[in-house]
């Protein structure tokens, strides 16, 4: 019983001690603000707080992540697209606004043990009585950023179809124009 007691023991305190940082999926348009200053606060200072943090950038304007951004809206039980969808573990939140700062400390929080979370909060006090000293000291932090925009990191070539759609939308709203204002006359 004491083999049971132990074996469980140290089991528990290997799941446990591995807790690292929920990881970040923020699922944005380049053209939102509001997907803006969620970024900016990610990148500029979750990332820095959480030594152990990634996080997944997808450009919902790219077509080839829609169906991933579609996934996200399903598993968030989220019936519109707005932008910014950030998934932090098993947490949703749709939208950005600086007073959800706390709550998505939290989200990330979620699964660390004590000892990482005061090390996320010395960690938050030297960056907010220094940061440029501390982005400097922690440079590769900025590695945990990935883009997961797959069709940008195939080629350039592939845009092409995505200009030839907007050239040709231009073209008929030209067109759309000339006739409206020929009418006129």
């Amino acid at each position: 019983m004491k083999l049971l007691k132990l074996l469980f023991a140290f089991i528990c305190g290997a799941f446990i001690g591995n807790a690292n940082a929920a990881d970040i999926t923020i699922y944005y348009s380049p053209t939102c603000p509001h997907c803006h200053h969620a970024r900016n606060f990610i990148e500029n200072t979750l990332i820095y707080e959480y030594a152990d943090l990634k996080v997944s950038e997808v450009n919902v304007a790219n077509r080839d992540n829609y169906q991933a951004f579609v996934d996200a809206l399903h598993k968030c039980d989220y019936t519109t697209g707005g932008v910014p969808v950030l998934v932090i573990g098993e947490k949703c939140f749709q939208g950005y606004a600086d007073s959800m700062q706390s709550d998505l400390r939290a989200a990330v929080e979620a699964d660390l043990d004590d000892a990482q979370k005061q090390a996320a909060a010395v960690n938050r006090a030297e960056f907010e009585k220094d940061s440029a000293a501390f982005v400097a000291a922690h440079s590769d932090r900025k590695n945990a950023i990935s883009d997961a925009d797959v069709k940008k990191k195939i080629s350039n070539k592939s845009n092409m179809p995505d200009i030839l759609l907007y050239g040709f939308m231009i073209l008929l709203l030209i067109g759309l124009g000339v006739v409206l204002f020929k009418k006129q006359k």
